[in-house]
């Protein structure tokens, strides 16, 4: 059965959608022998129910199908426990009258037991208590994290972070940055686990590239929530790479939804990491549309036009990169002992020595050095 869209032009509370538009629904379910009613918008429960005996057949909504979709996508135990959560997150809200069965009441203790508890209360009961254990055991998988970051923040490497809308190509870019063979397919949410490889840029001889879950419009909260441990890495990265899919005739409305996903991490404009944008897929455009695209690059410092599929622009956008990494850098003048080789290290791969001299015991640096690389240093020094 072929997608249709219908104008809701007042919400029913009991079927979202108006009598005669469930019932042309339901007969054109019923002509095509549809086992799956998927609805573009968030459903109540009582509203997916209602739908289900209109139209005869099961019914999803957009978090639903989103959820089944993660849940194909999950490779990893992190992954796994992360959409099980968030499974469960959404079938806590549809116990609410959703199935009559669950109304019925088990017996109390006692020759003089109460009602006892009702069905309904003793699944929630139990939604509750798996959400725990996921939550206690993805807290372990979010304490892990943050000691690789800290261990991330204290070496002498910057972390770059791809982000951008599903599908948009970022699994590709990774491949081709990295010489890598991550999972890229022409499917949504093909990556779900954050994958981490180091690259090389123009005056980096490392830089950790991560690849994300990638982002959609209206992103459930249930699975915002549940992936925030992953997304956590967006938060933590020197910048970010937002790719875009240039071919797509709604990519300015992706960009805003990405923007607003971000927004819910704390990644608003202010304090986020220096953000650049990679416009990929112009090897699909049309001559005058790329043509346009490429002029609009021209006048921005922030914009690569690429093609992670045949390579071309690449190059431009490793020598963005490392431009951007570099921005806002300082000279300082440090002083160290000169057998505090690590630190010495640390600032030959971090930054750019100038200029070095010995000075009897104690090596004297001019560094030039980004302002949270010069942070990291400073909190270098007093660990």
């Amino acid at each position: 059965m072929a997608a249709r869209p219908f104008r809701v032009r007042t919400v029913r509370p009991a079927t979202l959608l108006g009598k005669g538009q469930v019932e042309e629904i339901a007969e054109a379910a019923k002509e095509q022998g549809a086992g799956l009613l998927i609805v573009d918008a968030a459903l109540t429960p009582i509203q997916q129910k209602n739908l289900e005996e209109e139209a005869g057949t099961k019914v999803i909504d957009r978090t639903g199908l989103i959820l089944e979709i993660f849940g194909e996508r999950a490779a990893t135990a992190e992954g796994r426990l992360q959409v099980e959560l968030a499974h469960l997150d959404y079938q806590a809200g549809r116990l609410v009258r959703s199935w009559t069965h669950l109304e019925r009441q088990r017996g109390g203790f006692g020759f003089l037991g109460g009602p006892g508890e009702t069905q309904i209360e003793a699944d929630r009961r139990l939604i509750r208590d798996s959400m725990a254990k996921i939550r206690r055991e993805l807290n372990q998988v979010k304490r892990t994290r943050a000691l690789h970051r800290d261990r991330r923040q204290r070496a002498p490497w910057p972390v770059v972070a791809l982000v951008g809308y599903t599908n948009a190509g970022k699994s590709t870019l990774f491949n081709r940055l990295t010489g890598e063979a991550v999972f890229a397919e022409n499917l949504l949410f093909a990556t779900l686990d954050p994958t981490m490889r180091d690259i090389r840029l123009p005056g980096f001889d490392k830089v950790i590239l991560s690849d994300t879950v990638g982002f959609v419009s209206d992103l459930p909260t249930e699975l915002i929530a549940a992936f925030r441990a992953t997304l956590e890495e967006v938060r933590e990265a020197d910048l970010l790479v937002h790719v875009r899919n240039m071919a797509h005739p709604d990519n300015e409305a992706q960009r805003e939804d990405v923007g607003d996903v971000l927004k819910s991490l704390g990644l608003g404009e202010e304090g986020a990491p220096p953000r650049i944008e990679a416009w990929n897929k112009v090897d699909l455009l049309g001559g005058a549309e790329r043509a346009r695209l490429s002029e609009e690059a021209k006048r921005r410092d922030d914009v690569v036009p690429i093609s992670a599929v045949t390579g071309e622009g690449l190059d431009a956008l490793r020598e963005c990169m490392a431009e951007k990494l570099r921005s806002g850098e300082q000279v300082h003048r440090i002083r160290l002992a000169a057998m505090e080789g690590g630190k010495i290290a640390w600032l030959h791969s971090r930054g750019e020595v100038l200029d070095q001299k010995l000075d009897h015991d104690e090596i004297e640096l001019s560094v030039r050095l980004s302002p949270d690389n010069w942070a990291r240093f400073q909190a270098l020094e007093s660990a």
